[in-house]
């Protein structure tokens, strides 16, 4: 029923599995710890390694002369789960041990250099080999996570881009507002309201009188979760006043399954008895639970699969406003004129860079206003990936195109460019230098993103400071 229902499975079953493990059985066998909790394991495997070869061969307990050093095994294991530094504290435990043994004379005889020499050797070995993967294992993590938001966004805006056509052929003339003034509303409400602090439901109550404007709500309540913990009072409330029943089985079966409940949804017993209508998360993103919105009454020709699909579209896009509202304030703040899409993924992007220190992109190619430009211009701003993000920009004097390019460093970009000038090339029989289109490129900061795409405009000599034009594409459809 939920719009993000696929896309929520799929990033539960990437959590879960990491990269390159084999599934449940392999979790159990190597579960993703780290820091203080590698340390313990350490300390307790090295441990009980030790104390059973004692048990085993109190004689040899380190299996000395054996025909294989069985002894190196559990330090190598370690070294690739943990890396070299939980390596290397192995390696001691294990020169720790010799030491005890050979103090109290179960192993009596000289310091078996070359045992603990090549065992220290091939430790180190896997410990590197296990650093190396460990990282490129949390770069693949962090570009999957940015890619899932993507994902989830693209699955909304697709979602609403359907239902837009069928509104705006059968209820258009029923409806005081559009689907595009409706999510404006939500978004402008979500910018405003947090932006001054507060609830972390910002602007709940204009949000739930849009949302039941739209969808025919008549009684309603939105509250504020934290985890699986809703809170007693409301947010928000529409209608006539009532009570949150948390053991009400429409209210469980929202919070376990994070997907819109109602009478006829897939799992719930159809005889239980529900005081509500219909019970919706408030989701963020993918899985990010921030709010529930309990529907006590509602028209009965409302209560049907488009309507309800609609009220979680309106809800997850005002909860992706609230959760990114933080990143993209001070970008709209210096420069109001960026469209929202733009401005957000450029602080996703920033975001990756400073965790995890994967490259990102912005290329400006700036025309002037000949009109036999328009031609060239409309070329490039049809030519971009479509991972890429665009800002087009005019003013009096020029007109840019600026292209956010998500995971590219400075060959992905050159490459574009390329692309870009053969292009025209072999359209137009021109290249930037002929045409006189200027070329800036930005590299996306980790710290101080905003003023430095405020220098990149300057240097491209176009202005981002106007007022906010209509949405570019990306943004919601128009209905």
């Amino acid at each position: 029923m939920s719009v993000a229902k696929t896309a929520d499975n799929t990033y539960r079953a990437r959590q879960g599995q990491g990269i390159g493990l084999g599934g449940r059985y392999a979790r159990l066998l190597a579960p993703a710890v780290t820091g203080p909790a590698a340390v313990v394991e350490l300390v307790v495997a090295m441990l009980a390694a030790l104390g059973l070869a004692w048990l085993v061969l109190p004689q040899n307990p380190l299996l000395l002369g054996m025909g294989f050093p069985w002894a190196w095994l559990l330090p190598v294991v370690l070294a690739l789960r943990y890396g070299t530094l939980i390596g290397v504290g192995s390696v001691l435990m294990l020169l720790g041990a010799w030491y005890v043994y050979h103090q109290t004379g179960v192993m009596p005889g000289p310091f078996p250099r070359l045992f603990f020499l090549g065992g220290l050797l091939l430790v180190l070995v896997a410990g590197q080999f296990g650093d190396i993967w460990g990282t490129r294992l949390a770069r693949a993590r962090a570009v999957n996570r940015y890619l899932d938001e993507r994902l989830a966004a693209l699955t909304k805006n697709h979602y609403l881009l359907r239902i837009s056509h069928s509104r705006l052929e059968n209820d258009l003339l029923a409806r005081p507002t559009t689907l595009r003034d409706t999510l404006s509303q939500l978004r402008g409400v979500a910018l405003e309201e947090a932006a001054r602090g507060g609830h972390v439901l910002a602007g709940a109550q204009p949000v739930l009188q849009v949302v039941a404007q739209a969808c025919q709500v008549e009684a309603a309540a939105l509250y504020a979760c934290n985890g699986e913990r809703v809170d007693a009072e409301p947010a928000a409330s529409i209608g006539p006043a009532f009570t949150l029943d948390p053991a009400d089985p429409l209210v469980r079966h929202c919070l376990d399954t994070r997907q819109l409940a109602h009478l006829r949804a897939e799992g719930l017993q159809h005889d239980a008895r529900t005081r509500y209508v219909a019970v919706a998360p408030v989701l963020a993103g993918s899985d990010h639970l921030i709010g529930l919105l309990v529907v006590e009454r509602m028209p009965f020709l409302s209560l049907n699969y488009e309507n309800l699909q609609m009220l979680m579209v309106l809800l997850g896009y005002y909860a992706d406003g609230v959760e990114h509202v933080g990143a993209t304030r001070t970008i709209l703040a210096a420069l109001p004129a960026c469209p929202y899409p733009f401005a957000l993924d450029y602080a996703r992007l920033s975001r990756l860079q400073r965790e995890t220190g994967i490259d990102s992109s912005v290329v400006a190619l700036v025309f002037d206003t000949d009109p036999e430009r328009d031609a060239l211009f409309e070329q490039v701003v049809r030519s971009r990936r479509a991972l890429d993000v665009a800002w087009p920009l005019v003013n009096p004097h020029h007109r840019a195109m600026l292209t956010l390019m998500p995971l590219s460093d400075a060959q992905a970009v050159a490459a574009y460019l390329v692309r870009i000038e053969d292009m025209l090339r072999a359209q137009f029989g021109t290249d930037f230098t002929s045409a006189g289109i200027g070329v800036y490129s930005l590299a996306v900061p980790a710290t101080g993103a905003e003023e430095a795409l405020v220098k990149l405009l300057r240097r491209a000599q176009v202005d981002g400071t106007a007022a906010r034009p209509t949405p570019a594409a990306g943004e919601a459809p128009h209905v």
